[in-house]
């Protein structure tokens, strides 16, 4: 466990970064999270960070209240990143502590972050390479 506690974020973040413009619309995204089996694409305005839309956010596109008139699928598609991405993003550092991320991950459940130097978004940290991590320094062995 002690070798984990030493690991940083640029060990184990994923790149390159694929990310998409705030004015994809969201029958692109589908098909881009598809494509790419990710949870969620930093969203970027030119080199800047302006938010990230995850699959949950798709989600909550077709979610009405009995009370709402339901568009058609069609209107619902034209909408654009920018119109449903979260705006309040958690970043990290190439230097950031793993661990510090993993605690993050669970205080939110987040599925990934992006991970930012000087603005520019230089990779994403997720789940999958949190366990990596816990893999590769605490010995862990697939049965």
């Amino acid at each position: 466990m002690h070798g984990f506690l030493e690991k940083r974020v640029a060990e184990y973040m994923s790149t390159p970064v694929v990310s998409v413009p705030p004015d994809t619309r969201l029958l692109e995204l589908e098909k881009r999270f598809a494509e790419h089996d990710f949870n969620s694409f930093p969203v970027l305005d030119g080199d800047l960070l302006v938010g990230v839309v995850t699959k949950f956010d798709i989600l909550k596109v077709f979610a009405f209240t009995p009370r709402s008139v339901v568009p058609s699928y069609e209107v619902l598609s034209q909408r654009r990143a920018a119109q449903i991405m979260t705006r309040d993003v958690i970043t990290f550092t190439p230097d950031t502590p793993l661990p510090r991320v993993l605690q993050t991950l669970v205080d939110f459940r987040v599925k990934s972050f992006p991970v930012v130097e000087s603005r520019r978004v230089v990779g994403m940290i997720a789940r999958e390479d949190l366990v990596k991590a816990l893999r590769d320094t605490c010995g862990a062995t697939a049965s």
